[in-house]
């Protein structure tokens, strides 16, 4: 065989057509090429990404989770389900509870049950410096309050005598002045709603919220919710156990104009005020860890995801000790929740769930379309 007869073999079997070299019928053989490759669908993207997410980072604590991603109008377009999850179980939410609750009390501002100026002095009769708390200050944890009474877990008193005894104690700063996360502030706040309309507060709730949408007696209020113990002092910041959907539905209308639920619609300038820092140059006092680090603000009921809390964000988010995360966009118009149940020591499942929230929504907005 002649050095140019085998050269062309050798680059024939290896795709590479040259010129000169032909077949045995003398003609070119046509170049091998690859396959483009295929799109991944957005949906098969995000799903992917929490499942590695979930074997890789979940810690030992966290059995299984799921998220799920909504549309205004209760619309679900998205439900992923990872390890052991039942995504119809309720679960204690904890500090999601928050988002919640000032929804509720929204609801009641416009209803003009209250007003966010409102003061702890003329709904509850308080005196001295205590009594010029608002309820704006209540919900956004700077109103000077000791941040974390004993008398939350306390489930054999009322919700009165909890909010009595936070009140007797002295201020750490005075009112609008500093922010503590802690229960507190909220649990003062629903006695302000008891009093005004003279229901006690999963009564409230019921009908602000989860009796106009349909959901089942037992989605409620209660002092130990992973004990779903305490009906007489519920725990107003963190005391809430609900299933994935029913989360959702009960947080729709901090979307405001975007919404369209049934019965629970608020105005869209008291939704709004979710999303902004009434006192955004508080001093930051008792601050969770991630929350400090990230440097989030804090909104009415709601951590602030962005570096503007005071003129106002569009990423709301409620994480709860044991996980929970769900966040609300309402730029984009869409609830997601990263629903999970794990440990309760401070900063374990948070440390998972709320940036693992952050890392997937560039995703989520692929499988919305936008």
């Amino acid at each position: 065989m002649s050095p140019s007869r085998l050269a062309c073999l050798v680059l024939l079997a290896i795709s590479l057509p040259l010129a000169g070299c032909g077949s045995g019928s003398g003609e070119a053989t046509a170049p091998q090429l690859a396959p483009p490759p295929v799109a991944q669908d957005p949906e098969a993207a995000l799903d992917a990404a929490v499942a590695e997410a979930f074997a890789e980072e979940a810690p030992a604590s966290i059995p299984g989770m799921a998220l799920a991603i909504y549309r205004p109008g209760g619309e679900r377009v998205f439900l992923g389900v990872y390890g052991d999850f039942d995504p119809e179980e309720r679960f204690a939410v904890a500090s999601a509870s928050k988002l919640v609750t000032s929804l509720v009390l929204l609801r009641l501002v416009d209803q003009s049950f209250l007003e966010l100026s409102s003061t702890t002095g003329a709904v509850l009769g308080w005196s001295g410096p205590q009594a010029a708390i608002t309820l704006e200050q209540l919900l956004s944890f700077t109103s000077g309050l000791a941040r974390d009474a004993d008398c939350l877990r306390e489930a054999a008193i009322t919700l009165a005598e909890c909010a009595a005894q936070i009140g007797a104690g002295p201020l750490v700063a005075a009112p609008g002045t500093r922010f503590d996360y802690g229960g507190s502030h909220m649990q003062v706040a629903a006695r302000m709603a008891e009093v005004v309309t003279g229901s006690n507060w999963n009564a409230i709730f019921r009908a602000q919220l989860a009796d106009p949408l349909g959901l089942a007696a037992d989605v409620r209020y209660t002092t130990l919710p992973r004990q779903r113990v305490g009906l007489s002092n519920p725990l107003a910041g963190g005391g809430l156990a609900a299933s994935i959907d029913e989360y959702a539905r009960l947080v729709e209308a901090a979307l405001g104009a975007q919404a369209e639920v049934q019965g629970v619609a608020i105005d869209p300038e008291l939704a709004a005020a979710i999303f902004s820092a009434p006192f955004p140059d508080a001093e930051r006092g008792q601050v969770p860890e991630l929350a400090e680090v990230q440097d989030f603000g804090y909104g009415l009921g709601a951590w602030l995801e962005c570096d503007t809390p005071g003129s106002g964000c569009d990423i709301a988010s409620s994480a709860g000790l044991f996980g929970w995360m769900p966040w609300v966009d309402r730029e984009a118009g869409y609830i997601g929740i990263l629903a999970m149940e794990g440990s309760a020591a401070p900063g374990v499942a948070t440390g998972f769930s709320v940036p693992l929230a952050a890392r997937l929504r560039p995703l989520v907005l692929e499988v919305l379309g936008d």
